[in-house]
């Protein structure tokens, strides 16, 4: 089955997130992975208009045993993670494609994907097995600081989004967020300054000695001005004020079009606080509640959202949250993960991407 969800920038370029699930959850493993596939190649061949992917990531419900089927034939960057979706199928997909780029692997395992003016950078599942979460981190965030150096780029001008798939989150987020503000410090990210949006939830690598993986995306070319911090105060306080270093949202302008990326965001609010405790329903409703300010203060609404990927802690939740998703988002791209929250008291988590069409000074996209 196939959602996507075409956005259309104010020159009329075209950007997509599709999603694709399997519908016939009692199949082996192999054939969903063959059906999933199949579909994807016939919705490109379809629309036979230049879209081009630039980003996918691949849902396994056992990593160990699938990461090593998954097709590398597809010249984009790839992120695998083990976050079961919760449909009772093995396998699922979110691919995010632009319009006439061009994209390209770098020998340090990163794509670019060049447009214009503009080199966008992708890395995808990278990890440092045998590493405790701490050292994996920052080792890592150091190679991406790395990585953007030697492209004339920086962490703090030019990555827009992080994600941090955590094996045993209870156990393990503790070293990421020590890692990363470690790391950011010395890169000069602080709270006088700005820090990346990012989502850091359960999920695991095929390796069971990764203890956490990390997907990047960055952009080469923006001028200052052009990447701002999204917050809604009077809904989410500052992450730093629990000790963590990560931005509630941040947008980029391009000429032609705003991009929000809108990070894992839960039933918190503005002094930190779980908020609806136990209570599922009314956790996805507060959740719901921050996203939308979050949109709002970017100036974006719902209509302008292209994908959202909800995670929740307990597989028994799923069918209520999906209800609640499938009668308010008819036409948004989404996903319902396994995939505990960075707190435990926190039920559902959800991120999202949005899209709007704007004209500003900058070169478009």
């Amino acid at each position: 089955m196939i959602k996507d969800k075409d956005l259309v920038s104010a020159t009329g370029a075209w950007e997509c997130h599709v999603i694709i699930s399997v519908e016939r959850p009692g199949l082996p493993f192999s054939d969903q992975l063959r059906e999933i596939e199949h579909e994807f190649q016939a919705y490109l061949r379809d629309r036979g208009d230049g879209m081009t992917p630039v980003f996918m990531r691949w849902f396994l419900s056992d990593a160990a045993n699938q990461a090593q089927s998954i097709s590398k034939d597809f010249n984009c960057a790839m992120s695998i993670v083990e976050q079961p979706p919760l449909d009772l199928t093995k396998v699922a997909l979110w691919v995010w494609l632009m319009e006439d780029v061009e994209v390209s692997s770098l020998p340090d395992g990163s794509y670019s994907v060049r447009h214009g003016e503009y080199t966008h950078l992708f890395e995808g599942s990278r990890c440092r097995p045998g590493e405790d979460s701490h050292c994996a981190t920052y080792d890592m965030l150091a190679a991406t600081q790395k990585m953007l150096n030697e492209k004339g780029g920086s962490l703090i001008g030019n990555c827009v989004r992080t994600w941090f798939f955590v094996q045993n989150v209870d156990v393990n987020y503790g070293g990421v967020v020590s890692g990363r503000n470690s790391l950011f410090n010395e890169c000069g990210l602080t709270r006088n300054t700005r820090f990346i949006a990012s989502t850091g939830i359960g999920g695991r690598h095929a390796d069971k000695t990764a203890t956490v993986q990390m997907d990047s995306y960055s952009v080469i070319g923006l001028h200052e001005g052009q990447m701002k911090m999204i917050n809604a105060p009077d809904y989410l306080n500052p992450t730093y004020e629990y000790g963590v270093a990560f931005e509630r949202a941040t947008s980029v302008d391009y000429g032609d079009r705003r991009h929000l990326f809108i990070s894992g965001t839960a039933s918190i609010d503005n002094r930190g606080e779980i908020v609806w405790e136990g209570d599922i329903r009314h956790q996805t409703l507060r959740m719901l509640t921050n996203v939308e300010a979050l949109l709002k203060a970017a100036e974006c609404g719902w209509d302008d959202v292209g994908q959202m990927l909800v995670y929740l802690r307990d597989m028994a939740d799923a069918g209520i949250v999906r209800k609640m998703f499938e009668e308010r988002f008819p036409d948004i791209p989404y996903l319902i993960l396994l995939a505990p929250v960075c707190r435990p008291g926190w039920l559902i988590e959800m991120e999202c991407m949005a899209m709007k069409p704007v004209s500003t000074e900058w070169a478009a996209l």
